[in-house]
């Protein structure tokens, strides 16, 4: 019996537009290997058998009297999805961003594995960079695997598995499809239903319901009814984006915490908020007082019984990007996120990291799930916070050196911000819609810049 695609994850395929494809990325930045791309890319294939998913692809039901369901490609090919390509050397980070924001602009084919990595050689220093690009429809919890995720061990000479022999699943037919569709009505018959229902409705209209992954309430300190505040960040959406990066020190984050008060996320969104307000005073938008950006910020959230589980609820965060002194701002922010631990319901960066080891694509695609679900007009952009280990990771041999996430946006929404702390730093990785936001490297130094003024405030 074949898998089916649960309505949510569905939809996530549904509400795919060419000019909002919903991948996730990952950009990791790693020391040569001994081995060279080679390596990474033996280590690849032999590290498919642990996420099974990697070598299937979606089958549509004739006549859509069903979900799609999962079944093995059987004309799987490594080479298709792993993929090399080289920047000339000695390739500039700059050079390296634009040839992953042409990756980031192309969605996945559906005729194959939702899937592709790129190795990338030719950066300075002899270093070499992996490109993933991943669909949230893969993703259904916090104990999914990302390929992204397999290939780092926490030894520099971790071995790598044998090979193994895969020998694809017959697929059925179309026929056969319908056939298992109608049996599976027969004894669910309330499955019938849901598929009418959503079949009459416009599956767009998922985008409008209130609320997040797994059924996770929405909290805000606003009513959820009020539109977002209008923001050049909210435009109709072309087909390429651009993508930026920035880099703190997780020590003077903790510092400029232990300075103020709150916690490392709410110095975070602060950093954020105040590269946004230097950004549109760099635009000339007219920032007062009163001026706000709503985020939708992705929390991890336990079960009632205190265990981490698979949940992710969205907070719905007003930035005070009119407030000028980041000291208030970051007063303003830990106050309006705390909401959330005084419930107890937040899940700890050190549970997530124990929980899941270090996967951040997966993670931010569990973001990236909760944002669709959400009404685009509830807020104008994604920020997702993905703690990671503070040891160095290795792959083939090479150590992890830097890792940038890279969030999809939403329908209408020019600028989504991913955050992953790693061995000390945290990193910030920037998805623009390269007409409405092409100048998001301005917004990457302004990050910088934040951090550096705001660890000033803590001396």
């Amino acid at each position: 019996m074949v898998e089916r695609l649960t309505r949510l994850d569905a939809s996530f395929l549904y509400l795919e537009e060419p000019g909002t494809p919903m991948h996730v990325g990952g950009v990791l930045v790693l020391e040569p290997p001994p081995g060279g791309l080679d390596a990474l890319a033996a280590l690849v294939e032999a590290r498919l058998p642990l996420v099974p998913r990697y070598r299937q692809r979606v089958a549509e039901i004739p006549g859509h009297l069903a979900n799609p369901v999962w079944v093995d490609d059987p004309e799987f090919d490594i080479a298709y999805h792993l993929r090399r390509s080289g920047l000339p050397r000695p390739g500039t980070q700059e050079q390296l961003l634009e040839l992953v924001s042409r990756l980031t602009s192309r969605a996945l084919d559906r005729a194959h594995p939702l899937w592709e990595a790129y190795l990338i050689d030719g950066l300075s220093g002899g270093r070499v960079a992996v490109v993933t690009k991943t669909h949230p429809a893969l993703v259904d919890g916090l104990s999914a695997i990302d390929i992204g995720q397999v290939l780092l061990d926490v030894e520099r000479d971790a071995p790598a598995p044998g090979p193994a022999e895969w020998r694809p699943r017959r697929a059925p037919n179309g026929a056969e499809l319908v056939v298992q569709a109608l049996d599976e009505y027969a004894r669910r018959p309330s499955s019938l239903v849901d598929s009418v229902r959503e079949a009459v409705t416009d599956v767009r209209s998922t985008a409008g319901r209130l609320s997040s992954v797994a059924g996770g309430l929405v909290r805000t300190a606003r009513s959820a009814v009020l539109p977002a505040p209008n923001s050049p960040l909210n435009a109709p959406l072309g087909r390429q984006r651009r993508v930026a990066v920035a880099m703190a020190e997780l020590d003077d984050v903790k510092m400029i915490r232990k300075a103020h008060g709150g916690s490392v996320n709410d110095v975070l969104l602060t950093v954020v908020t105040g590269a946004l307000r230097e950004w549109l005073l760099s635009r000339g938008v007219p920032v007062v007082a009163a001026t706000t950006v709503r985020a939708l910020v992705p929390v991890s959230l336990q079960d009632t019984d205190h265990e981490p589980g698979n949940r992710v609820s969205s907070l719905l965060v007003d930035l005070p990007v009119g407030e000028p002194n980041p000291r208030v701002r970051l007063t303003r922010l830990g106050y309006a996120m705390r909401g959330i631990a005084q419930h107890g319901q937040s899940v700890g960066a050190d549970s997530l990291i124990a929980l899941t080891g270090f996967a951040p694509p997966t993670l931010h695609a569990l973001g990236a799930r909760a944002a669709r679900r959400l009404s685009r007009r509830l807020f104008n952009l994604v920020v997702t916070n993905v703690p990671g280990p503070q040891v160095p990771l290795y792959a083939a041999g090479g150590e992890m050196l830097e890792v940038f996430p890279v969030v999809p946006l939403a329908r209408g929404q020019g600028l989504s911000i991913g955050m992953t702390s790693y061995n000390g730093r945290v990193f910030f990785g920037l998805n623009a819609d390269l007409d409405s936001v092409g100048d998001v490297h301005v917004l990457a130094d302004q990050i910088e810049q934040e951090v550096a003024a705001l660890v000033e405030t803590a001396d």
